[in-house]
């Protein structure tokens, strides 16, 4: 059985390959923190669907490219039809990158930061139900108030609860799932 919220075959090969795997790698990190921002009041399939034309038009998440993007750079973005077209969400995005980057400079690596926040290991959700899963938890609520203390926007403690899962901080899959046991057991 696989978690009821992958409904669709770019969903299953997220859930199945991707979702709730631990990410220690940066740029992979930066990558989930945009596209999480991004998703803000949209579908998680929105942004998968245009999760291509992202890395197309953000140099593969390359915080240090993106931290110089300038605003004719930004103006180009917003008309590009691959993304998310909104100006407040591609300026965070740059923004975001300046932040990343400060994080990364004062820690040894994004990583090395946001791993913290769990201890370095992932937290086991041990979800039954859909219904268990949280929208958001106190270290979501850390996380997003340590990153807004930072610099950092669109990192809302539902954003970030959204981000743990997807970098596997948290394995949220339900305890039913085929892919519980393999994330649990690193696989």
């Amino acid at each position: 059985m696989r978690c009821s919220w992958a409904a669709n075959d770019l969903a299953i090969h997220y859930h199945d390959t991707e979702w709730g795997v631990p990410l220690h790698d940066d740029r992979g990190l930066f990558e989930f923190l945009i596209l999480e921002g991004a998703q803000a009041g949209l579908s998680w399939d929105t942004i998968l669907k245009k999760r291509d034309n992202y890395r197309k038009a953000f140099d593969n998440f390359d915080a240090a490219k993106v931290a110089r993007y300038s605003d004719a750079k930004c103006a180009k973005l917003l008309t590009n039809e691959g993304i998310i077209r909104n100006r407040l969400k591609i300026a965070s995005a740059v923004s975001n990158a300046k932040a990343f980057l400060k994080v990364q400079k004062e820690f040894g690596s994004f990583d090395a930061y946001i791993w913290s926040f769990v201890g370095g290991k992932p937290i086991d959700g041990k979800r039954q139900l859909l219904s268990d899963v949280p929208a958001k938890t106190d270290i979501s609520d850390a996380i997003s108030k340590g990153l807004k203390k930072r610099g950092f926007n669109f990192v809302g403690s539902t954003i970030m609860y959204a981000f743990m899962q997807a970098t596997g901080m948290v394995n949220d899959h339900l305890a039913s799932c085929f892919r519980y046991s393999e994330v649990k057991h690193g696989r």
